[in-house]
């Protein structure tokens, strides 16, 4: 017979508590990530909520936007928390947390500098399973309807009459 506490899950209060801990990107649990703030979760299914953690945190690095929330960034690399690749990408998620063990550190969600996590990704830049996430990254982040305002991108304009006579030519920032 199961332990009650084992039965009932992660509460409320201790997963605030476990988003306290000292510079906590992530809160990770059985089966789930979430933000510090608890403003959003995401349950992961074939892949190691400490990976898909880790995914999140490789993408926000790869394409670094202080503006963007990471929610955006989990939207973007969920299609990796599927059967058929989550090997490849336990696998690859495995070889990034050695590199950061090599330069000292527990693992690569430890590393606190955003400039040292960029240089262990230069490192495997040429892998395969760098390339596939940066790949895929291109369209699961920018593709997002949510997070075009962010940039400024109003959409396509074919539906709205073109772009000559609404905003051709308003960019302030060329």
């Amino acid at each position: 017979m199961k332990d009650i506490s084992q039965q009932r899950g992660l509460t409320r209060r201790e997963l605030l508590s476990r988003s306290m801990a000292a510079g906590a990107s992530f809160v990770v649990g059985a089966g789930f990530v979430a933000s510090p703030d608890a403003a959003w979760a995401l349950e992961t299914k074939a892949l190691q909520p400490q990976t898909m953690a880790t995914l999140i945190q490789m993408a926000r690095d790869i394409y670094p936007h202080d503006h963007v929330g990471d929610e955006y960034y989990a939207i973007a690399v969920k299609g990796y928390d599927d059967a058929e690749v989550a090997d490849t990408v336990e696998a690859g998620i495995a070889a990034l947390d050695a590199a950061a063990q090599g330069k000292g550190h527990a693992d690569y969600l430890s590393v606190g500098w955003e400039r040292d996590r960029v240089d262990i990704l230069r490192g495997m830049e040429d892998s395969a399973f760098f390339q596939q996430v940066r790949g895929g990254l291109v369209t699961g982040l920018y593709n997002q309807k949510a997070v075009w305002p962010l940039f400024g991108y109003e959409g396509e304009s074919y539906s709205k009459g073109g772009y000559i006579d609404r905003g051709f030519d308003d960019i302030t920032w060329l």
